[in-house]
């Protein structure tokens, strides 16, 4: 276990997610005190949250690949994974007996699959590091050095050497997550994105037979492409629309191509593995007195969720070249984004020229900003926790770097 080295300055961190905790870990073993102030009456949310479904920590994926999951900030989001990237994370979690494995898809999870034995692991190392979490601490703002919470007991003030901030994006508001720090950065002059949903599930204008009859069903081992973009994966329909990864690692062209044309479109290949030729082939054979749903079934194992998805552009074709052309590319058009409150995680926050390398705000020497807070945004997949981590850990070095004499 590490141990702390003498104490020294005093560092305040505001908001206890996987970033802050994590900076609070890296400052705690370089020897400064640090108190940590959440809102909520526990820690880590919507780290928690995250793991009900099996915690991804991270990603096995080579770094060049790795690296462009996170688009136009991906100069910036390299430069933390060089500091702490997925095998450095991976070890971290196995140092707290989380066992970690990679799947088959390449995505890394604990042992256990959930947060919560991984969390307590982790609370009981930083308590032993000297770390003071306090909850119920709702930060409304700063005068001068004196930092402001409103608390059950009444007003507290902190005052500290070095302050970061990782308060979260904008999504799951309900877990401590809603970018009630915005107004606050604008009124301060700092740029700040505006915040939208990312992760996040589209509408679809579905028939009233495809809604009431198939929503809920999955849609897997499929090609989504949308323009000169193509991801494979898994989707499933909503009575909205579509969700699930595939669409989710395509949210960010999604969304711009909406906001900017109210609707985009994109395409199904609903099976990637065959051919047209082969497709044609197979479909070419009899059917006899089966109907073409049938046919479909058992000449390409298509069910019926993903024959009235065909269906819903509209009467399908007669010909097995037509129709295999048409279950190579199923057309579908989405015309909204859900909003934040249904989203995984939010993009848009404060802007990356507006902090320095060690994630210091350029506008407020001594005052450190990481995590969703800032304007970066990835898939799901085990990218968004890297990066949450990785940003926590530089801006641990960079209030280090600071406070050196």
């Amino acid at each position: 276990m590490n141990t702390p080295a003498a104490p020294s300055s005093r560092i305040l961190i505001i908001g206890a997610g996987p970033a802050g905790l994590m900076a609070a870990e890296r400052l705690a073993v370089a020897g400064h005190r640090v108190e940590v102030c959440e809102k909520m009456p526990s820690v880590a949310r919507k780290f928690l949250m995250a793991g009900r479904g099996g915690l991804n920590l991270t990603h096995s994926e080579p770094r060049p690949s790795f690296d462009r999951r996170y688009g136009e900030a991906e100069p910036v989001v390299a430069r933390w994974l060089d500091g702490f990237d997925a095998a450095a994370l991976t070890a971290w979690a196995d140092g707290l007996d989380a066992q970690t494995f990679s799947g088959s898809s390449g995505r890394i999870f604990p042992k256990v699959m959930k947060a919560s034995p991984l969390l307590r692991a982790w609370l009981a190392r930083l308590e032993g590091l000297g770390v003071v979490i306090h909850t119920r601490h709702n930060w409304i703002g700063r005068d001068g050095e004196n930092w402001l919470f409103d608390t059950p007991e009444g007003a507290r003030i902190f005052k500290a050497d070095a302050v970061i901030l990782a308060l979260g994006g904008g999504s799951y508001a309900r877990l401590g997550s809603d970018g009630g720090w915005v107004r606050w950065m604008e009124q301060n002059a700092i740029a700040v994105r505006p915040l939208q949903a990312a992760n996040v599930g589209f509408g679809v204008a579905w028939s009233d037979i495809l809604r009431e009859g198939f929503a809920g069903h999955p849609l897997k081992n499929i090609v989504i492409s949308h323009k000169d973009r193509a991801v494979r994966g898994e989707a499933m329909i909503a009575a909205y629309g579509l969700e699930g990864g595939a669409i989710y690692a395509l949210s960010a062209d999604l969304r711009g191509a909406i906001n900017t044309a109210g609707h985009t479109d994109i395409r199904i290949d609903l099976r990637p593995d065959l051919t047209v030729q082969e497709l044609e082939r197979r479909l070419s054979k009899p059917r006899g007195k089966n109907s073409l749903s049938n046919h479909l079934r058992k000449a390409l194992h298509l069910d019926a969720a993903s024959v009235a998805l065909m269906r819903e552009a509209g009467p399908l074709p007669d010909s097995p070249q037509a129709l295999a052309a048409h279950i190579k590319a199923v057309p579908v058009r989405l015309d909204s984004v859900q909003g934040l409150d249904k989203a995984i995680s939010s993009a848009g926050g404060i802007m990356l020229d507006q902090i320095d390398g060690r994630l210091m705000l350029k506008a407020m020497p001594g005052v450190f900003v990481c995590g969703e807070m800032l304007d970066w945004e990835a898939p799901t997949g085990g990218y968004l926790l890297q990066a949450c981590f990785a940003s926590g850990v530089r801006a641990a070095e960079g209030v280090v770097d600071y406070l050196q004499p």
